[in-house]
């Protein structure tokens, strides 16, 4: 009788560092809308 493991642990760190990686990217191109939205709103002010 073969008793297969309730929990494989070489997928679950996979898939917790792609979840880091998702949120990683997410973060960055928040940052980068931010910083591009502070240029684009400075720049129309001034005009």
């Amino acid at each position: 009788m073969n008793i297969l493991p309730l929990v494989d642990w070489t997928m679950g760190a996979v898939l917790i560092g792609v979840f880091a990686l998702v949120c990683i990217v997410l973060v960055a191109i928040v940052m980068n809308m931010m910083k591009t939205d502070k240029k684009k709103n400075e720049s129309t002010r001034t005009k």
